[in-house]
């Protein structure tokens, strides 16, 4: 059940139109993700990571502006498969920090006012390059403020700083294979930070 939402998840997000972007571009050895070393992932994200902050923030997003000064959730970004293979690194506000970083697996409950900002990185198999994808956000409301979406706000930042446009039960539908972690999916666990 989790792969074919991976899949159909990676489906739409590949198929997100963003505007044509002047950005660098940082060489990779591989054509899939999943082979990436933890050294050439470091390379990667030392190539890219400047360049990611300012370009979610370029337009003025509150979240995309504020995210690298909370608590960063890895050692380095890393590809599970879902949000379309990409390498990503998840960053949680305050709010959200102590209960997100316990990676438990069951009977978790998010704060109201927790908010997740996930880092990016898109693999071009063709052209064997890594590329700044969006930034993705998740807002933990207050109880019955999205009761579609189990209080959850899904949102995400192109790379050019403008907003990602999509209906909620996309991502949700998605997010609801880990219910019993307040719809959390975490990092890989071979790069959690340790509480």
């Amino acid at each position: 059940m989790k792969r074919q939402l991976f899949a159909a998840a990676a489906t739409f997000v590949a198929s997100l139109t963003m505007a044509p972007l002047a950005h660098a571009a940082c060489a990779v050895d591989v054509t899939d993700p999943f082979e990436l070393d933890a050294a050439a992932i470091d390379e990667i994200y030392t190539c890219l990571k400047d360049e990611m902050a300012e370009k979610y923030a370029k337009e003025g997003d509150e979240v995309a502006a504020a995210y690298r000064d909370w608590t960063v959730s890895s050692t380095r970004p890393a590809v599970a498969g879902a949000h379309g293979n990409r390498l990503l690194q998840t960053f949680a506000n305050d709010v959200a920090a102590e209960q997100y970083l316990k990676f438990a697996e069951e009977g978790v409950e998010m704060p109201a006012g927790s908010v997740l900002a996930k880092e990016s990185i898109s693999i071009s198999s063709k052209k064997k390059e890594a590329r700044t994808g969006p930034l993705f956000i998740m807002t933990k409301g207050e109880e019955g403020s999205a009761p579609d979406t189990a209080d959850w706000v899904y949102a995400g930042v192109q790379p050019n700083g403008k907003p990602m446009k999509f209906k909620q039960s996309f991502c949700h539908d998605c997010h609801v294979a880990w219910e019993a972690q307040d719809m959390l999916a975490y990092p890989l666990e071979e790069v959690r930070v340790s509480n």
